[in-house]
């Protein structure tokens, strides 16, 4: 699957991480849309990298509510963060497919330590994985504490720009079927009738539209000027 994405690959040093997954031949599980590869709490021997498709990773907060961190659009780890318990290692997050079907490279945490341990490229490669996720995590938490509830809606649209857009005449195609609901879950808002309200506006501004239940950003420079 190639949405044509605007941004290149999250990690520029993940294609050395699959060359080494394709050379040792590691298993390769499918999954379709709507089921989990992981769930948080629950504890698990594999590390998972996303081979192809999307999948949605995200959190359940204390009031049971569920907060989306982000879409995983592009080969990358998406459970290499786990916390560890007496009983051994769990998850710290929900990782769920949102398109047909999803493929993850299925390795043994045992294995895939001892391969880290050894290999000087491959550490950084980890590495770069936890300065991003350290980076967004910052960032989420500018989102949700500046510029209120509409900067957080701005922010999440910008970022889906980033992750699906496509250029088209009119302005930027959000190629990627995106809920009220979901945007709710990026953004910390309790209810879908806020981000309902803040959507209109933002139409009645011009700033967006909806073509075929996708997404259309008319002006993106709205957005970014913001979100600043």
């Amino acid at each position: 699957m190639n949405f044509n994405r605007m941004k290149e690959m999250a990690n520029p040093n993940i294609d050395y991480l699959i060359n080494i997954l394709e050379e040792k031949r590691v298993s390769v599980v499918t999954r379709k849309k709507h089921s989990y590869i992981m769930y948080q709490g629950i504890e698990s021997e594999y590390i998972y990298v996303l081979k192809e498709g999307v999948a949605k990773i995200s959190n359940i907060l204390r009031d049971g509510r569920e907060f989306n961190i982000l879409y995983v659009a592009e080969p990358d780890f998406v459970s290499l963060l786990e916390e560890n318990q007496s009983d051994g290692i769990s998850a710290l997050f929900n990782v769920r497919i949102e398109t047909d079907e999803a493929s993850f490279y299925k390795i043994s945490r045992s294995d895939f330590w001892s391969w880290v341990k050894n290999d000087l490229k491959l550490f950084r490669v980890v590495d770069d994985f936890y300065k991003r996720r350290l980076a967004l995590n910052l960032e989420i938490l500018q989102k949700m504490t500046i510029n209120g509830k509409k900067g957080a809606v701005c922010a999440c649209l910008n970022s889906l720009i980033e992750d699906f857009g496509i250029r088209k005449k009119e302005g930027i195609l959000i190629d990627f079927p995106v809920t009220n609901e979901d945007i709710a879950g990026f953004c910390g808002i309790s209810t879908r009738n806020s981000v309902n309200r803040i959507l209109h506006d933002l139409k009645d501004e011009k700033v967006i539209g909806v073509i075929d239940n996708k997404i259309m950003i008319y002006n993106a420079q709205y957005l970014e000027d913001y979100i600043s």
